[in-house]
């Protein structure tokens, strides 16, 4: 019976410069999904008119966020 050399396993690298851009805009659309879904409404609220608050709202009770 001959026996077979077992390949060294290579490192895997994570190429964190290439993956900063991404990690940076995926972290300031959750910040800004997290603002709609939790503060969106009364006076913290940018817009005038109440549909972001009604098109999260079941998000926002899903999330455990009170909104009346």
């Amino acid at each position: 019976m001959s026996q077979a050399a077992i390949p060294a396993q290579i490192p895997l690298r994570i190429p964190v410069r290439e993956n900063l851009p991404w990690a940076v805009l995926i972290g300031l659309l959750a910040l800004i999904a997290l603002y709609f879904v939790s503060a969106e409404q009364g006076a913290t609220a940018l817009f005038a008119n109440s549909y972001i608050h009604e098109f999260v709202h079941d998000g926002r009770h899903l999330l455990a966020f009170p909104c009346h």
